[in-house]
């Protein structure tokens, strides 16, 4: 692999690339509003679990099959069967919204050809273009879903910094496992078992006032 390949998807997966992924909180303002979610070790286990059983995965396994996809028609089907999954109206726009800027950005700085799909389906689309391995690029796509999470919640209760870094690095292991079982998937290996996740992207969407457009 090329280093130009590593940190072209380095550059993708920044937060300084125009994604506005720094306005979602994947549901996380509402589970901190519920006292669900309330310090540092609450946190973790918040990410654990949806990193194993529920966005989390999905978006590893959305990934995946985008990467392997042979043609555009075998991607639409891809990104249909995640719009289908999408345990909610706010999850779901926030993926189409983020992988609609991702597409645009690319057509405007490179010669990578990408629909308006999922996020996770058009990063993962973009990765197989560059050559890039299959099972790191999906945990580098991971740890960067983690680390936007854990930046709102900076914002939502109180966790510095610092201890930001610590959980982000701690989880970055599991990243790691989670794509490498993602990497062996199909969609048929799609779920989600994180329901109370599922319950707060769903409380969010009429939570007033509210910081996140999820």
């Amino acid at each position: 692999m090329s280093t130009s390949a590593v940190l072209t998807l380095s550059q993708w997966l920044s937060p300084s690339y125009p994604l506005g992924s720094f306005a979602y909180s994947h549901g996380l303002e509402a589970a901190i509003a519920e006292g669900w979610v309330d310090d540092r070790d609450t946190l973790r286990a918040w990410l654990r679990d949806v990193l194993t059983d529920g966005s989390g995965w999905a978006d590893a396994v959305l990934f995946c099959a985008a990467y392997r996809a042979t043609d555009a028609k075998a991607l639409m089907q891809v990104d249909a069967t995640g719009r289908a999954f999408a345990a909610s109206h706010e999850r779901l726009r926030e993926s189409v919204n983020q992988g609609a800027a991702f597409a645009r950005t690319l057509a405007a700085t490179s010669q990578v050809d990408v629909p308006p799909v999922l996020f996770p389906v058009a990063v993962g689309w973009a990765t197989a273009q560059q050559s890039a391995p299959l099972q790191m690029s999906a945990s580098m796509y991971l740890q960067a879903f983690v680390s936007n999470i854990v930046m709102a919640c900076l914002r939502l209760m109180p966790l510095g910094q610092t201890d930001g870094q610590a959980l982000i690095q701690d989880l970055s292991v599991l990243c790691e496992k989670t794509a490498r079982a993602a990497s062996t998937t199909t969609l048929d290996d799609l779920h989600s078992n994180t329901f109370l996740s599922d319950i707060a992207a769903m409380r969010h969407e009429v939570q007033q006032p509210r910081l996140f457009q999820s």
